[in-house]
Protein backbone atom coordinates (compact mmCIF):
# COMPACT_ATOMS: atom_id res chain seq x y z
CA UNK A 1 0.00 0.00 0.00
CA UNK A 2 1.45 3.72 -1.05
CA UNK A 3 1.67 5.99 1.78
CA UNK A 4 -0.91 8.88 1.98
CA UNK A 5 1.12 12.11 2.00
CA UNK A 6 -0.34 15.89 3.14
CA UNK A 7 -0.90 18.17 0.48
CA UNK A 8 1.75 20.65 0.89
CA UNK A 9 3.02 22.80 -1.80
CA UNK A 10 6.69 23.43 -2.47
CA UNK A 11 7.49 26.89 -2.68
CA UNK A 12 8.32 29.20 -5.12
CA UNK A 13 11.70 30.19 -3.48
CA UNK A 14 12.37 26.85 -3.52
CA UNK A 15 11.70 25.80 -7.20
CA UNK A 16 14.19 28.87 -8.57
CA UNK A 17 16.84 28.87 -5.94
CA UNK A 18 16.99 25.34 -6.90
CA UNK A 19 17.59 26.49 -10.68
CA UNK A 20 19.62 28.89 -9.58
CA UNK A 21 21.92 26.45 -7.57
CA UNK A 22 21.86 23.78 -10.88
CA UNK A 23 22.26 26.12 -13.38
CA UNK A 24 24.72 28.82 -11.84
CA UNK A 25 22.11 31.68 -12.86
CA UNK A 26 22.30 34.74 -10.62
CA UNK A 27 19.74 34.67 -8.17
CA UNK A 28 17.49 38.04 -7.96
CA UNK A 29 14.68 35.51 -6.96
CA UNK A 30 14.99 34.68 -3.00
CA UNK A 31 15.57 37.62 -0.78
CA UNK A 32 18.70 37.38 0.81
CA UNK A 33 21.90 40.37 0.27
CA UNK A 34 25.26 38.78 -0.64
CA UNK A 35 27.21 41.13 2.16
CA UNK A 36 27.64 39.27 5.33
CA UNK A 37 25.39 41.38 7.38
CA UNK A 38 27.23 43.59 10.28
CA UNK A 39 30.53 42.92 11.07
CA UNK A 40 30.02 43.58 15.15
CA UNK A 41 27.16 41.63 15.19
CA UNK A 42 28.11 38.71 14.17
CA UNK A 43 31.33 39.01 16.33
CA UNK A 44 29.03 39.77 19.24
CA UNK A 45 27.21 36.06 18.50
CA UNK A 46 30.54 34.62 18.04
CA UNK A 47 31.71 35.49 21.18
CA UNK A 48 28.16 34.09 22.86
CA UNK A 49 29.45 31.14 21.74
CA UNK A 50 32.64 30.72 23.20
CA UNK A 51 32.36 32.69 26.20
CA UNK A 52 28.11 32.49 26.93
CA UNK A 53 25.63 30.18 27.14
CA UNK A 54 25.06 27.06 24.74
CA UNK A 55 22.16 25.23 26.49
CA UNK A 56 18.45 25.35 25.95
CA UNK A 57 17.19 29.23 27.03
CA UNK A 58 14.02 30.30 27.86
CA UNK A 59 11.02 29.25 25.94
CA UNK A 60 9.77 33.01 25.61
CA UNK A 61 13.50 34.17 25.01
CA UNK A 62 16.64 35.44 26.80
CA UNK A 63 15.82 38.36 28.80
CA UNK A 64 18.78 40.63 27.12
CA UNK A 65 16.79 40.02 23.57
CA UNK A 66 13.40 40.52 25.11
CA UNK A 67 14.22 43.63 27.36
CA UNK A 68 15.86 44.94 23.87
CA UNK A 69 12.70 44.70 21.69
CA UNK A 70 10.80 46.14 24.07
CA UNK A 71 13.33 48.75 24.43
CA UNK A 72 13.27 49.01 20.85
CA UNK A 73 9.76 49.21 19.52
CA UNK A 74 9.69 52.05 22.99
CA UNK A 75 12.01 54.46 21.00
CA UNK A 76 11.03 53.57 17.30
CA UNK A 77 7.00 53.30 17.26
CA UNK A 78 6.45 55.38 21.00
CA UNK A 79 4.69 51.18 22.10
CA UNK A 80 4.67 50.49 25.60
CA UNK A 81 5.77 46.73 26.24
CA UNK A 82 6.46 44.60 29.33
CA UNK A 83 9.62 42.17 28.31
CA UNK A 84 8.60 39.58 30.92
CA UNK A 85 5.10 38.46 29.51
CA UNK A 86 4.17 40.41 26.19
CA UNK A 87 7.36 39.38 23.94
CA UNK A 88 8.17 35.83 22.68
CA UNK A 89 11.32 34.85 20.79
CA UNK A 90 10.69 32.26 17.78
CA UNK A 91 12.73 30.52 15.20
CA UNK A 92 12.51 33.02 12.41
CA UNK A 93 9.70 35.17 11.49
CA UNK A 94 7.77 32.19 9.88
CA UNK A 95 7.52 30.16 12.71
CA UNK A 96 5.70 33.14 14.72
CA UNK A 97 3.63 32.82 11.66
CA UNK A 98 2.79 29.37 12.23
CA UNK A 99 2.54 29.56 15.50
CA UNK A 100 -0.01 32.44 15.50
CA UNK A 101 -2.51 30.49 13.27
CA UNK A 102 -2.05 27.18 14.79
CA UNK A 103 -2.79 28.75 18.43
CA UNK A 104 -5.46 31.41 17.21
CA UNK A 105 -7.36 29.44 14.35
CA UNK A 106 -9.79 26.71 14.71
CA UNK A 107 -11.81 24.27 12.62
CA UNK A 108 -14.37 26.49 10.73
CA UNK A 109 -12.63 29.84 11.26
CA UNK A 110 -12.26 32.75 8.50
CA UNK A 111 -8.86 33.86 7.68
CA UNK A 112 -8.89 37.27 5.81
CA UNK A 113 -5.72 37.53 3.56
CA UNK A 114 -4.17 39.34 0.99
CA UNK A 115 -3.33 39.10 -2.35
CA UNK A 116 -0.90 38.39 -3.37
CA UNK A 117 0.35 37.07 -0.01
CA UNK A 118 3.52 35.78 1.33
CA UNK A 119 3.50 31.71 0.15
CA UNK A 120 3.52 30.55 4.14
CA UNK A 121 0.50 32.22 5.13
CA UNK A 122 -2.18 29.73 3.64
CA UNK A 123 -0.38 26.44 4.20
CA UNK A 124 -0.55 26.80 8.16
CA UNK A 125 -3.99 28.54 8.31
CA UNK A 126 -5.51 25.10 6.38
CA UNK A 127 -3.49 22.91 8.23
CA UNK A 128 -5.41 24.63 11.22
CA UNK A 129 -8.58 23.90 10.07
CA UNK A 130 -9.26 27.82 8.89
CA UNK A 131 -11.26 28.91 5.92
CA UNK A 132 -9.56 31.55 3.76
CA UNK A 133 -11.24 34.77 3.09
CA UNK A 134 -9.14 36.31 0.31
CA UNK A 135 -9.04 40.41 -1.06
CA UNK A 136 -7.46 40.37 -4.60
CA UNK A 137 -5.31 43.44 -5.23
CA UNK A 138 -4.19 44.93 -8.43
CA UNK A 139 -0.88 46.54 -9.77
CA UNK A 140 0.80 49.13 -9.78
CA UNK A 141 -1.03 50.35 -6.67
CA UNK A 142 -2.07 47.52 -5.10
CA UNK A 143 -4.75 49.74 -3.20
CA UNK A 144 -6.91 48.14 -0.54
CA UNK A 145 -10.63 48.65 -0.95
CA UNK A 146 -13.52 49.10 1.53
CA UNK A 147 -16.00 47.40 -0.47
CA UNK A 148 -13.80 44.28 -1.33
CA UNK A 149 -12.39 44.25 2.58
CA UNK A 150 -16.16 44.17 3.71
CA UNK A 151 -17.59 41.34 1.38
CA UNK A 152 -14.99 39.53 3.11
CA UNK A 153 -15.15 39.80 6.98
CA UNK A 154 -17.50 38.96 9.01
CA UNK A 155 -19.51 37.16 11.86
CA UNK A 156 -17.47 34.13 11.46
CA UNK A 157 -13.84 36.07 10.67
CA UNK A 158 -11.59 34.85 13.58
CA UNK A 159 -8.46 36.44 12.30
CA UNK A 160 -7.19 38.74 9.79
CA UNK A 161 -3.34 38.15 8.47
CA UNK A 162 -1.77 41.68 7.37
CA UNK A 163 1.55 41.99 5.19
CA UNK A 164 3.22 45.70 5.91
CA UNK A 165 5.76 46.58 3.91
CA UNK A 166 4.46 43.81 1.90
CA UNK A 167 6.21 41.08 0.04
CA UNK A 168 6.29 40.74 -2.87
CA UNK A 169 4.58 43.89 -3.89
CA UNK A 170 7.49 46.40 -1.88
CA UNK A 171 3.75 48.28 -0.84
CA UNK A 172 3.64 50.09 2.36
CA UNK A 173 0.17 50.92 3.02
CA UNK A 174 -1.20 54.67 4.13
CA UNK A 175 -2.72 55.78 7.34
CA UNK A 176 -6.23 55.59 5.36
CA UNK A 177 -5.79 51.69 4.85
CA UNK A 178 -4.39 51.10 8.56
CA UNK A 179 -7.25 53.25 9.97
CA UNK A 180 -9.79 51.07 7.80
CA UNK A 181 -8.50 47.79 8.78
CA UNK A 182 -8.23 48.60 12.60
CA UNK A 183 -11.77 49.90 12.24
CA UNK A 184 -13.02 46.59 10.54
CA UNK A 185 -11.10 44.77 12.93
CA UNK A 186 -13.00 46.15 16.25
CA UNK A 187 -16.07 46.22 14.62
CA UNK A 188 -15.91 42.68 14.06
CA UNK A 189 -13.51 41.56 17.06
CA UNK A 190 -10.68 40.70 14.82
CA UNK A 191 -7.74 39.60 15.91
CA UNK A 192 -4.94 40.81 13.71
CA UNK A 193 -1.55 39.04 12.81
CA UNK A 194 0.92 41.78 11.55
CA UNK A 195 4.00 40.06 9.48
CA UNK A 196 6.14 43.08 9.56
CA UNK A 197 9.61 41.88 9.26
CA UNK A 198 10.20 44.78 6.66
CA UNK A 199 9.40 47.25 9.17
CA UNK A 200 12.95 49.02 9.09
CA UNK A 201 13.64 48.39 5.17
CA UNK A 202 11.53 51.37 4.35
CA UNK A 203 11.70 54.67 1.95
CA UNK A 204 10.53 57.80 1.84
CA UNK A 205 8.10 57.35 4.94
CA UNK A 206 8.51 56.05 8.15
CA UNK A 207 6.37 52.30 8.65
CA UNK A 208 3.62 52.33 11.41
CA UNK A 209 2.63 49.51 12.96
CA UNK A 210 -0.88 48.60 13.12
CA UNK A 211 -1.24 47.46 16.82
CA UNK A 212 -0.54 51.45 16.92
CA UNK A 213 -3.77 52.28 16.21
CA UNK A 214 -7.07 52.92 18.53
CA UNK A 215 -8.34 49.47 19.38
CA UNK A 216 -5.21 47.59 17.81
CA UNK A 217 -3.41 47.14 20.81
CA UNK A 218 -4.85 43.83 22.67
CA UNK A 219 -5.99 42.53 19.20
CA UNK A 220 -3.02 41.87 17.25
CA UNK A 221 0.07 39.51 17.23
CA UNK A 222 3.48 41.92 15.58
CA UNK A 223 5.70 39.66 14.00
CA UNK A 224 9.19 40.72 13.48
CA UNK A 225 12.75 39.42 12.38
CA UNK A 226 16.24 40.05 13.13
CA UNK A 227 17.46 38.48 9.94
CA UNK A 228 15.64 41.15 7.71
CA UNK A 229 16.56 43.98 10.06
CA UNK A 230 20.34 42.90 9.94
CA UNK A 231 20.26 41.18 6.64
CA UNK A 232 21.46 38.15 8.83
CA UNK A 233 18.31 35.77 7.17
CA UNK A 234 20.43 32.89 7.82
CA UNK A 235 19.98 33.09 11.60
CA UNK A 236 16.37 32.61 11.56
CA UNK A 237 15.94 34.80 14.92
CA UNK A 238 11.88 36.18 15.00
CA UNK A 239 9.89 37.19 17.67
CA UNK A 240 5.84 37.74 18.48
CA UNK A 241 4.86 41.08 20.42
CA UNK A 242 1.34 41.24 21.72
CA UNK A 243 -0.82 41.87 24.92
CA UNK A 244 0.12 39.86 27.66
CA UNK A 245 -3.22 37.32 27.04
CA UNK A 246 -2.55 37.00 23.41
CA UNK A 247 0.92 36.52 23.51
CA UNK A 248 0.49 33.74 26.39
CA UNK A 249 -1.97 31.94 23.51
CA UNK A 250 0.78 32.03 20.86
CA UNK A 251 3.52 30.96 22.97
CA UNK A 252 1.54 27.54 23.80
CA UNK A 253 1.64 26.82 20.13
CA UNK A 254 5.68 28.37 19.92
CA UNK A 255 6.47 25.87 23.10
CA UNK A 256 5.12 22.56 20.89
CA UNK A 257 7.35 23.87 17.79
CA UNK A 258 10.86 25.23 18.38
CA UNK A 259 10.31 25.82 22.13
CA UNK A 260 13.26 27.88 21.52
CA UNK A 261 16.18 29.86 19.33
CA UNK A 262 19.62 29.67 19.56
CA UNK A 263 20.96 31.72 23.01
CA UNK A 264 23.95 33.09 21.16
CA UNK A 265 21.97 34.58 17.71
CA UNK A 266 19.72 36.12 20.65
CA UNK A 267 22.27 37.79 22.49
CA UNK A 268 23.80 39.43 19.33
CA UNK A 269 19.84 40.38 17.92
CA UNK A 270 19.92 42.05 21.41
CA UNK A 271 22.83 44.14 21.14
CA UNK A 272 21.79 44.98 16.78
CA UNK A 273 18.67 46.41 18.30
CA UNK A 274 20.36 48.73 20.61
CA UNK A 275 21.87 50.74 17.95
CA UNK A 276 21.35 53.77 17.61
CA UNK A 277 18.86 55.36 14.99
CA UNK A 278 21.67 56.83 12.53
CA UNK A 279 22.31 52.84 12.15
CA UNK A 280 18.92 52.16 10.62
CA UNK A 281 19.27 55.54 8.52
CA UNK A 282 22.49 54.35 7.30
CA UNK A 283 21.79 50.79 6.71
CA UNK A 284 18.75 51.67 4.77
CA UNK A 285 20.77 54.43 2.71
CA UNK A 286 22.64 51.42 1.23
CA UNK A 287 19.66 49.49 1.04
CA UNK A 288 18.34 52.20 -1.50
CA UNK A 289 21.02 53.23 -3.30
CA UNK A 290 21.37 49.15 -4.73
CA UNK A 291 17.33 49.80 -5.51
CA UNK A 292 17.91 52.81 -7.50
CA UNK A 293 20.86 51.23 -9.38
CA UNK A 294 19.00 48.00 -10.68
CA UNK A 295 15.83 50.18 -11.10
CA UNK A 296 17.73 52.77 -13.46
CA UNK A 297 19.19 49.62 -15.39
CA UNK A 298 15.78 48.13 -15.57
CA UNK A 299 14.49 51.20 -16.94
CA UNK A 300 17.32 51.94 -19.41
CA UNK A 301 16.66 48.35 -20.57
CA UNK A 302 13.25 49.24 -21.30
CA UNK A 303 11.16 47.41 -18.79
CA UNK A 304 8.86 49.50 -16.77
CA UNK A 305 9.27 48.96 -13.14
CA UNK A 306 6.70 49.63 -10.57
CA UNK A 307 6.35 51.63 -7.41
CA UNK A 308 8.72 50.25 -4.11
CA UNK A 309 8.48 51.78 -1.14
CA UNK A 310 10.06 48.88 0.77
CA UNK A 311 11.37 45.45 1.07
CA UNK A 312 14.96 43.90 -0.72
CA UNK A 313 12.05 44.30 -3.85
CA UNK A 314 11.33 45.51 -6.89
CA UNK A 315 8.82 44.25 -9.61
CA UNK A 316 8.50 44.68 -13.20
CA UNK A 317 5.44 44.90 -15.37
CA UNK A 318 6.08 42.54 -18.50
CA UNK A 319 3.31 43.09 -20.37
CA UNK A 320 4.05 47.29 -20.11
CA UNK A 321 7.46 46.03 -20.82
CA UNK A 322 6.57 45.11 -24.06
CA UNK A 323 6.90 41.34 -23.41
CA UNK A 324 4.13 39.32 -24.14
CA UNK A 325 5.05 36.24 -22.36
CA UNK A 326 3.28 35.45 -18.89
CA UNK A 327 5.20 35.79 -15.78
CA UNK A 328 5.77 32.40 -14.92
CA UNK A 329 7.18 31.81 -18.69
CA UNK A 330 9.04 34.77 -18.17
CA UNK A 331 10.90 33.55 -15.29
CA UNK A 332 11.29 30.04 -16.50
CA UNK A 333 13.05 31.40 -19.75
CA UNK A 334 14.80 33.64 -18.21
CA UNK A 335 16.47 31.34 -15.43
CA UNK A 336 17.24 28.68 -18.13
CA UNK A 337 18.44 30.81 -20.77
CA UNK A 338 18.95 34.07 -19.65
CA UNK A 339 20.45 33.40 -16.77
CA UNK A 340 19.17 35.45 -14.26
CA UNK A 341 16.88 33.71 -11.66
CA UNK A 342 13.63 35.82 -10.63
CA UNK A 343 10.07 35.36 -8.91
CA UNK A 344 6.95 34.89 -10.69
CA UNK A 345 4.71 37.63 -8.81
CA UNK A 346 1.04 34.89 -9.80
CA UNK A 347 2.70 32.17 -7.43
CA UNK A 348 1.73 34.56 -4.58
CA UNK A 349 -2.08 34.39 -5.23
CA UNK A 350 -4.24 31.79 -4.72
CA UNK A 351 -6.91 32.46 -7.23
CA UNK A 352 -7.36 35.08 -9.98
CA UNK A 353 -3.51 35.54 -9.98
CA UNK A 354 -1.59 38.88 -11.62
CA UNK A 355 0.26 37.10 -14.43
CA UNK A 356 2.15 39.61 -15.84
CA UNK A 357 4.36 40.90 -12.93
CA UNK A 358 7.59 39.70 -11.86
CA UNK A 359 9.52 40.28 -8.87
CA UNK A 360 13.58 40.90 -8.47
CA UNK A 361 15.54 40.81 -5.74
CA UNK A 362 18.09 43.94 -5.41
CA UNK A 363 19.86 43.57 -2.15
CA UNK A 364 23.35 42.38 -4.03
CA UNK A 365 26.49 43.54 -4.89
CA UNK A 366 26.96 45.68 -7.89
CA UNK A 367 28.59 43.82 -9.91
CA UNK A 368 25.77 41.21 -9.81
CA UNK A 369 23.34 43.94 -10.40
CA UNK A 370 24.96 45.13 -13.16
CA UNK A 371 25.64 41.46 -15.25
CA UNK A 372 21.73 40.78 -14.33
CA UNK A 373 20.63 43.31 -15.74
CA UNK A 374 22.74 43.11 -18.95
CA UNK A 375 21.66 39.58 -19.22
CA UNK A 376 17.74 40.68 -18.46
CA UNK A 377 17.79 43.57 -20.97
CA UNK A 378 19.35 41.33 -24.03
CA UNK A 379 16.29 38.94 -22.84
CA UNK A 380 13.61 41.80 -23.66
CA UNK A 381 15.95 42.61 -26.84
CA UNK A 382 15.28 39.15 -28.18
CA UNK A 383 11.46 38.73 -27.14
CA UNK A 384 10.49 42.13 -28.36
CA UNK A 385 12.63 42.00 -32.03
Amino acid sequence: MNPVYSALPTTIFEKMSAIARETGAINLGQGFPDAPGPEDIRRAAADAVMNGYNQYPPMLGIPELRRALADHYCRHHNIDLDWQTEVVVTSGATEAIAAAILSLVSEGDEVVMIQPLYDAYMPMVRRAGGIPRLIRLEPPHWTIDATALDAVIGPKTRLLIFNNPANPTGKMYDRAALELLAERCVRHDVTAICDEVWEHIVFGADHTPLITLPGMRERTVKIGSAGKIFALTGWKVGWMIAGKALAAQVAKAHQFMTFTTPPNLQAAAAIGLAKPRDWFVGMRSGFERSRARLVTGLESAGYKVLPSQATWFVSVDLEASGIELDDVSFADKMALEGGVVTIPVSAFFEEEPVRNILRLCYCKEDAVLDEAIGRLAQMRTALTS
